[in-house]
């Protein structure tokens, strides 16, 4: 560190211990996840991020909402009744294959850092659009602090961010940590599980 930096950091110091700067503290963090290929990446951060603050984990999956005119197109063929119930049966089969890999993938964590043993207070999944669902589950849940993953995908839309990244970080009045997801191969991944 170079003097200069020596300088502020000892003068916010002296702010915080006056009680000048009040930097909230982390309780809670909100993990949000799109279970795609590296996006575990991000949970590492999490987990640091919940180690370093003795904070606790919401893990959170949020299942798309069939939208547009596809759910009015399948009631003429199959009728309101048997699409409803398909595609209960189908979010059912999905919201379970899910809660089973985001545990296992937890107990992996775990067994790497016994630190991360119970840092993950609950792992939700809910039906509905991402970006919306993430900052209502952040204030249901009381959490500081967002973290996610993001792909950066596309040349001139979304260059740096992916849209629910973008949406969230519009709309949201908490910090929020964005993870860029390495590409290629990593040591973390949910398609293994």
């Amino acid at each position: 560190m170079n003097p200069t930096d020596i300088y502020y950091l000892d003068r916010f110091r002296k702010e915080v211990e006056r009680g000048r700067l009040m930097i909230p503290k982390i309780r809670r963090i909100l993990y949000a996840t799109d279970l795609s290929a590296n996006s575990a990446y991000a949970f590492r951060y999490a987990m640091n991020s919940a180690i370093m603050h003795d904070a606790k984990i919401v893990i959170l999956y949020v299942l798309e909402a069939m939208k547009g005119m596809g759910p009015a197109m399948l009631d003429g063929y199959l009728g309101e009744e048997e699409r409803k119930r398909i595609y209960d049966e189908r979010v059912t089969d999905v919201m379970e294959r899910t809660r089973k890999r985001l545990e296992v993938f937890r107990q992996k964590e775990a067994a790497i850092s016994t630190e991360a043993a119970d840092l993950v207070e609950s792992i939700e999944i809910v039906e509905g659009y991402p970006a919306e669902e993430i900052l209502r589950m952040a204030d249901e849940h009381n959490c500081d602090v967002i973290i996610m993953g993001t792909h950066g995908k596309g040349i001139i839309s979304h260059t740096f961010l992916g849209s629910v990244a973008e949406w969230v970080l519009r709309r949201v009045r908490k910090p929020v940590f964005i993870i860029p997801l390495p590409k290629g191969e990593t040591d973390i991944t949910f398609h293994d599980i």
